[in-house]
């Protein structure tokens, strides 16, 4: 098997909204006086790519995918939980349009930040900027990681990644409650739902896992992990 670069190269990224403690007082205010906070059901758009982008988005609750595509494919970059920023390369694209669509895994609440509200505080606001610029640069290395471990990990490690990103970065737990079907777990891990089943029977039998429909429950994260970092 190719051994990753980039060992546990999650397809979530867990980003702590830092960059507004260097706001001002007045310039969170200008913020708060121009977002909405929207409540998002299950399946439903919250940006479709090629749109004309107004608002950076900031997501308080939920679970959402992002992903690109064309006329017959679809690429999922990542997943994201609450806590993130999402749209900010519209930041620096002259149409100012989403270069890639977000829809909700389950019932989730984002706020609607102006996008020019947004960019006036990064070109007037340094350390605003400095760090909204740290988000945009992680955000870029992670997808690297999952692209290159999509290419080179087999099937049994790109499903442990996901059960074991999942655990860490969103659940923080070894015990968790899956919001996505087999099918959605099988399009964020590139393979056939048949493959994720087949795979999932197998970790259950080798005492890696306990699954019960969407009850997950990791009994050797070591094993895991070392398929993960290895497969």
């Amino acid at each position: 098997m190719n051994k990753c670069l980039y060992p546990n190269s999650c397809t979530v990224y867990q980003t702590t909204v830092d960059c507004f403690n260097y706001l001002t007082p007045k310039e969170i205010q200008e913020i708060e006086n121009n977002q909405v906070e929207v409540l998002f059901k299950k399946g439903e758009t919250i940006a479709k790519q090629g749109s004309f982008s107004s608002y950076i988005i900031l997501l308080t609750e939920g679970l959402i995918k992002i992903y690109v595509e064309n006329v017959n494919e679809t690429l999922i970059l990542k997943i994201v939980a609450k806590d993130n920023i999402i749209g900010l390369p519209a930041l620096f694209d002259e149409k100012n349009v989403f270069p890639y669509s977000v829809v909700t895994y389950k019932n989730s609440t984002a706020k609607l930040i102006d996008i020019n509200v947004f960019k006036k505080l990064v070109k007037e606001n340094s350390k605003f900027s400095y760090e909204v610029m740290k988000i945009i640069s992680l955000n870029a290395i992670q997808v690297y990681g999952r692209f290159f471990c999509f290419e080179k990990k087999q099937s049994y490690g790109r499903l442990a990644d996901i059960i074991l990103c999942l655990s860490n970065n969103i659940f923080k737990s070894h015990k968790f409650t899956l919001p996505l079907s087999r099918k959605e777990l099988a399009e964020l891990a590139g393979m056939s739902s048949e493959s994720v089943i087949r795979i999932l029977k197998k970790f259950k039998d080798e005492d890696l896992i306990k699954e019960n429909c969407n009850a997950f429950e990791i009994i050797d994260p070591e094993r895991l992990e070392n398929i993960s970092r290895h497969g």
